[in-house]
């Protein structure tokens, strides 16, 4: 008797995770309920909200029906297709008041091409990735186009200057770089040309409101009144909700508007608030139930490429609940983005739900271990 590895392939849904499904539609449930609280006097949100949610909902369950292996033949055409929609921001897109250039109005629709972008790279630099990581020897021809691919995607994100999507395509990067074992060379060469464009960053990116929110970040206290007020605002908020919170639609801080952005960039000071220190352990162990589901299907993939999606997606979604909840309390800079399945924003639901419709497909088809005679 031995053990035999095999794909489970002829039907996906009996390798389907239930538990990262059911984990999201729950979180984005309870995203309703306090995102219904923090737009109370504006239930158009909440509308456009639901609507979006049941448009990624059904591109999950069809993204976890496709066999995920099909994406490699798309990936270059995705890739480019997204960084074509890059480039029309750049030129017709609007912003915002800090100058950041990231939406795109298409039939009546906004949208914000950069959600799409890091899906997109995700798709084509597993390809790569799986090359680098299958070779005997570490070929130097998809190491160079790997990296030169994430250049790309995250100077295009930085000429929108949006320096939140700029990091999540960083820590997106940077996550492939520790698990694909790319030789200490190159990440020298990779960090020192960081550190080489990092004037660049703050003179021609950053403009002066945003150079203004690092510094309030170092010193909290810098501009109480101004690019602090925010931040102050929003630790009151939380603080304020203790073990139990002030109770739905009650929060003195969130409904009267004091805390700004309260039903997107900062919708987690109306989770402190209302429902105080217990609801905002909820959603932290939903979104860790969700990001451990995802190493698991990483982990037991029947590919390197699947591995790798289910790598990048980890870290995309990691990256936003990590930032997302530390700048409302005050530990890390404000960047503005969205809290997965939580905040409001169609764009970054779709793309969110998009990315698990993809992991749900590495799961469908992750290996099997079955007894053998």
């Amino acid at each position: 008797m031995y053990f035999v590895e095999k794909s489970q392939t002829t039907n996906p849904y009996k390798r389907f995770d239930y538990m990262l499904f059911i984990s999201v539609l729950v979180l984005s449930g309870v995203g309703l309920i306090v995102l219904s609280s923090a737009v109370r006097t504006r239930p158009s949100i909440l509308k456009s909200q639901i609507l979006a949610m049941i448009m990624g909902v059904a591109l999950c369950l069809i993204l976890s029906i496709i066999d995920y292996r099909d994406l490699k033949v798309l990936s270059l055409f995705i890739f480019f297709g997204a960084m074509s929609m890059m480039v029309l921001v750049l030129f017709i897109g609007s912003g915002d008041e800090l100058g950041s250039r990231s939406w795109l109005k298409i039939a009546g629709f906004s949208i914000q091409p950069s959600e799409y972008a890091k899906i997109a790279y995700i798709i084509l630099a597993s390809v790569f990735l799986e090359r680098i990581k299958d070779s005997t020897e570490k070929n130097k021809s998809d190491i160079i186009k790997f990296i030169v691919y994430s250049g790309v995607a995250i100077g295009f994100v930085l000429l929108q200057k949006d320096l939140g999507t700029a990091l999540v395509f960083g820590f997106i990067f940077l996550l492939f770089i520790y698990t694909v074992g790319i030789p200490y060379r190159y990440i020298f060469i990779l960090g020192g040309g960081v550190l080489l464009s990092l004037p660049f960053i703050w003179v021609y990116v950053l403009n002066g409101k945003r150079r203004e929110r690092i510094l309030t970040f170092i010193s909290p206290d810098r501009d109480p009144q101004g690019a602090g007020y925010n931040v102050i605002q929003s630790k009151v908020a939380v603080g304020s909700g203790r073990l139990f919170g002030q109770g739905y639609g009650s929060g003195l801080q969130t409904q009267s508007r004091n805390v700004p952005v309260n039903e997107s960039d900062f919708i987690f000071s109306v989770v402190g608030e209302e429902f105080g220190f217990i609801g905002g352990v909820i959603i932290i162990l939903l979104g860790l139930i969700i990001l451990l589901r995802c190493i698991y299907i990483a982990k037991n993939s029947s590919d390197s490429y699947g591995s790798f999606l289910a790598i990048g997606v980890t870290g995309m979604l990691a990256f936003n609940f990590m930032e997302n909840i530390g700048m409302s309390i005050g530990l890390l800079p404000v960047t503005g983005l969205p809290l997965p399945f939580v905040s409001a924003g169609g764009t970054a639901v779709l793309a969110n739900y998009m990315a698990i419709g993809i992991v749900l497909s590495v799961s469908s088809r992750r290996k099997k271990v079955m007894f053998s005679t």
